[in-house]
């Protein structure tokens, strides 16, 4: 950002802007800030509408800020919105710094995870219970066995018997109800 872009947003005086950056000029490297040539000058002019007259035709080219110039020029300015900025900023970092040291939980991911594990858990207990299920079956179709086999043998033992000798048809209508 130019420095009469960066002295409007932060409520000072370009002059005012120069000025602090001049006293604190160890603050701001060569990555933070620089001045443009003659020649970038020119570009930016030919190429930005929207400048003011007074600074096209200024004989001192701008100082032009990296992102981090800005952020440090929020530190060294003592306007209300440059402080307010510069709190914005230390905000943001301990904010960012919390953020890393204790990510957020992603409650969709875990709950993923223990439908995961649910499911693990019911396939094992379903397994289980199929084995004991599938001897109990044999089990249960042995004693169905066993039980058919005694009522057949008290069947046969509890047939009625035929009578020896004569008996009255009344006897027999009886017995055969």
């Amino acid at each position: 950002m130019l420095d009469f872009d960066l002295a409007t947003i932060y409520q000072v005086e370009t002059r005012r802007l120069k000025e602090q950056v001049k006293r604190n000029i160890e603050r701001f490297p060569d990555d933070f800030m620089f001045q443009l040539s003659k020649s970038e000058w020119k570009e930016v002019i030919a190429n930005c509408d929207n400048l003011p007259e007074n600074i096209k035709y200024s004989p001192i080219t701008p100082l032009t800020f990296t992102q981090e110039g800005v952020a440090m020029l929020s530190g060294v300015l003592r306007s209300p919105a440059a402080i307010a900025t510069n709190i914005k900023i230390m905000r943001a970092f301990v904010a960012v710094r919390q953020l890393i040291l204790n990510p957020p939980t992603n409650e969709v991911k875990e709950l993923q995870n223990e439908v995961k594990e649910l499911k693990q858990h019911l396939e094992e207990i379903f397994t289980d219970y199929n084995d004991i299920n599938e001897d109990t079956r044999m089990q249960l179709e042995l004693i169905n066995e066993s039980l058919a086999e005694l009522q057949a043998k008290n069947k046969m033992l509890n047939k009625p018997r035929n009578p020896i000798g004569y008996t009255s048809p009344q006897y027999r209508q009886k017995n055969e109800d």
